[in-house]
C-alpha cells in the first residue's frame, strides 16, 4: 500500500478548515460543488484511527470549553502559548489586551493565526525558541496541549527549555487529560502494552493525516496529576495548583522554583 507524503499536515488541515468557514482561499469540494467537512485523521501506532472535525481549532469563546475559558483567567504577564494552531486562544488574549505569543512548528498554521489577525508569531520548536532573548510571565498549553511533553525523558527537556524563557515567577498553565479511566479494552490494552515496553501508559505514538499528507510519527503524553507531578520533581518547575472540575480533562498551573 502507498504511503503517505510527509509534510505540513496540520498546517493544510487547518487552511482547508478555515476557508470552508470564511469562503476565504481554495476549499475541497464534495462533488466539484459544495464544501466538504474538514476532517482531522489521527492513526496511533496500534493501528487505531479516530477522526473528528477540525473546524474547532477556529472556535470563538463561546464554543469553546469551560475549563479552556478558566485557563485563561489564569494567565498574567506576557503569554507564550504553545501549539497555538490557527490562534484560537492567542487571538482572544490579543483581544484583551494582553501581550501574547503564538507559536507553532506548522507554517500553515502560522498562516492561518497571521490571516485571523494574531500579530505575534513564531514559527519555531520550543527548543530552537529558547534562545531567543524574550523572556515570558505566563507558558501556555491548551487544547490538551499538556501532552507536547511527549514522554519522562523528554518532559525535562521541554520544561528546562521553558525555564530558560522564564521571567521570574513564570508560570505554565496546562490541560491535560488522565487516561485511567476508560474501561475500553482496545486504551485499557494500549496502557498495558506502554508500561510492558517501559513507557507511561498514557504515552501516545501518533501521526496526523490529512488528505494525501501525514506529519511524522510522534509521542503525546496523557497522564494523570499524580504522573505530572513526578514528571516535575527535580525540573525546578512545582504543581501550584490543579483544577479538575471536567474529569477526566484538568487545567494545572506549574510554577517556577523561587
Amino acid at each position: 500500500m502507498e504511503q503517505p507524503t510527509i509534510g505540513d499536515a496540520f498546517g493544510e488541515m487547518i487552511r482547508d478548515a478555515y476557508a470552508v468557514r470564511t469562503g476565504i482561499g481554495p476549499r475541497p469540494l464534495a462533488g466539484g460543488r459544495y464544501p466538504r467537512p474538514v476532517i482531522e485523521v489521527i492513526e496511533r501506532d496500534d493501528g487505531l484511527i479516530n477522526g473528528a472535525p477540525a473546524d474547532h481549532y477556529l472556535n470563538e469563546p463561546g464554543d469553546w470549553q469551560a475549563y479552556d475559558r478558566r485557563a485563561l483567567r489564569l494567565c498574567r504577564g506576557r503569554v507564550l502559548d504553545i501549539g497555538a494552531g490557527a490562534g484560537r486562544v492567542a487571538i482572544e488574549l490579543q483581544r484583551r489586551g494582553i501581550a501574547v505569543t503564538g507559536l507553532d512548528t506548522s507554517r500553515g498554521a502560522i498562516e492561518v493565526a497571521r490571516a485571523r489577525g494574531l500579530r505575534d508569531t513564531v514559527l519555531a520548536t520550543v527548543d530552537e525558541f529558547a534562545e531567543a532573548a524574550v523572556r515570558y510571565d505566563t507558558f501556555l498549553l491548551l487544547g490538551n496541549n499538556l501532552g507536547l511533553l511527549e514522554s519522562a525523558e523528554r518532559a525535562p527537556v521541554m520544561l528546562a527549555a521553558l525555564a530558560r524563557l522564564a521571567a521570574p515567577g513564570a508560570r505554565i498553565v496546562a490541560q491535560g487529560s488522565d487516561p485511567y479511566g476508560t474501561r475500553d479494552p482496545v486504551h485499557v490494552a494500549y496502557h498495558e502494552r506502554n508500561r510492558q515496553r517501559g513507557r507511561l501508559g498514557g504515552q501516545l505514538r501518533l501521526r496526523l493525516r490529512y488528505r494525501e499528507l501525514a506529519t511524522e510519527w510522534f509521542d503525546y503524553l496523557n497522564c494523570s496529576p499524580a504522573e505530572l507531578t513526578a514528571l516535575l520533581d527535580g525540573t525546578g518547575w512545582h504543581l501550584k495548583s490543579i483544577d479538575q472540575q471536567d474529569r477526566p480533562y484538568y487545567v494545572a498551573v506549574m510554577e517556577l522554583d523561587s
